[in-house]
């Protein structure tokens, strides 16, 4: 297995040097140079295997033999042996054509903590075993800052910075990220929003030779790991269902701003998951939506919603779903990722739309509806959704026909987004390491939304 860049003028390189590289050298973004398939013969022996051990039979799939298969057995333990639930990601059942696969009990109550505990360990490993420099740079919606931050907090051999769009997070995703006081950690709060954080991440990685120097590496969906990572919970949420006897088709309903969560979903189908539709929910914000339905990826006005960690115009992982949607022509997306630049937007021809919903279907989720479908949830099943996973069900109860079943992910724990959940009257108990979080300082620094002033920070920081 080796990884290319969807924009061509980078192949055949490693796994490992792939996770270091983060973002291809060319501005793309890497993909396995084949996707590996897995039958269904593979699928039923997998089924009584435990999420570490499915874990370790994904992972093995795309890292040849640069980690040694006892290495990599501990570093999937390490990485889930974190978390509250014996099962990592629990399937719940609300009723006969819905269940919740709970992403949120990993250290920082979101399912961030699934690929980012993974992937802390991993740098760590790499960085013991080559004397690499990690210096992590990484933006973040709410939850990716807060999951990165602890997987890697106090680790030698690694620096992190995280940036986040100031006062536009939840008051709980701000603490989680800056009560953190450990000197390898740096927040830094942009006025601006999460697009304006990733836009000058992904320049910064752009800038090679600076990326070099100061030994830049990724933390979000840019890098390939996390989103292999995020294919395995599809997998043992598809097998334990089986387990039960699930029949008729099953479709995934996933909350998403940034396409990495879904894009996990469409490569875990690729590789032979029988996957019915993979159902895209978003809010206000709905380029996404807007993508699936009319065949117009555009970015519009930012809007803030109950459901901030999607609050994203700009979708980077939308450019590995456009290579495969274009046939792997790399030429064809560096052409068309080149004219959203100029234009603006991407208008795909009707073949590709026809192609386009053969896989998927979307709902865009407006502020009423996701409080409405919370206070439905737990009013007649007693159960409390957050605002990204109401977006979810939302999507799942408008777009799930007879016949199927619909897995939606949690992505994350209410206590998270208490200024959505006090809107519907209702009152939670937060958490213990939640509750904690209140009484302590906070360490951050306030910046202007523009490289420079990031780039300034980071040579004092590196």
């Amino acid at each position: 297995m080796h990884y290319k860049s969807t924009r061509g003028q980078v192949a055949g390189i490693g796994f490992i040097d792939a996770i270091l590289m983060g973002l291809a050298d060319d501005g793309g973004l890497l993909v396995p140079e084949h996707i590996p398939q897995v039958s269904a013969e593979t699928l039923k022996n997998w089924q009584s295997l435990s999420y570490a051990e499915l874990a370790t039979e994904v992972f093995s799939l795309f890292v040849n033999d640069e980690i040694p298969r006892s290495d990599l057995e501990k570093l999937v333990q390490d990485s889930y042996g974190t978390f509250r639930h014996p099962d990592v990601t629990p399937v719940r059942k609300l009723h006969d054509d819905l269940y919740i696969m709970e992403l949120f009990h990993g250290p920082t109550f979101a399912f961030k903590d699934v690929a980012l505990q993974f992937l802390g360990n991993l740098y760590s490993y790499v960085s013991r075993k080559t004397g690499s420099v990690i210096h992590i740079l990484g933006a973040t919606s709410g939850d990716t800052g807060a999951s990165a931050i602890e997987g890697v907090r106090g680790k030698e051999g690694i620096r992190i910075c995280i940036l986040h769009p100031h006062q536009k997070v939840s008051r709980v995703q701000e603490l989680q990220m800056t009560t953190v006081d450990n000197e390898n950690v740096l927040n830094l709060a942009v006025n601006g929003t999460f697009d304006d954080c990733q836009r000058i991440i992904k320049e910064l990685f752009a800038d090679v030779d600076f990326k070099h120097q100061y030994h830049l590496r990724a933390i979000n969906s840019i890098n390939i790991a996390r989103i292999l990572a995020q294919t395995v919970y599809y997998f043992y949420a598809y097998l334990q269902l089986a387990q039960q006897g699930l029949t008729g088709k099953l479709n995934f309903s996933v909350p998403t701003g940034n396409f990495g969560d879904i894009f996990a979903g469409y490569l875990a189908q690729r590789m032979g998951l029988p996957i019915h539709k993979l159902i895209l929910a978003t809010n206000e914000n709905n380029i996404l939506e807007r993508f699936v339905n009319e065949g117009i990826y555009q970015p519009g006005e930012f809007r803030g919603t109950y459901s901030p960690s999607m609050d994203i115009q700009v979708a980077s992982n939308f450019e590995r779903y456009l290579f495969y949607l274009y046939g792997e022509n790399a030429a064809e997306v560096a052409s068309l990722m080149e004219l959203l630049k100029a234009e603006g937007k991407i208008v795909i021809p009707e073949d590709k739309k026809t192609a386009v919903n053969a896989k998927f279907a979307a709902h865009a989720v407006e502020n009423d509806e996701c409080l409405a479908v919370i206070s439905k949830y737990y009013d007649e099943y007693d159960y409390l959704l957050d605002p990204h996973t109401a977006c979810g069900v939302a999507a799942s109860d408008k777009l799930t026909s007879a016949g199927e079943v619909t897995v939606t992910l949690s992505t994350a724990h209410p206590a998270k987004f208490n200024e959505a959940i006090a809107l519907c009257e209702i009152k939670q108990t937060y958490p213990e390491p939640i509750e904690a979080l209140f009484s302590k300082p906070q360490l951050q620094t306030i910046v202007e939304g523009a490289n420079e002033a990031v780039r300034d920070k980071l040579v004092l920081f590196f």
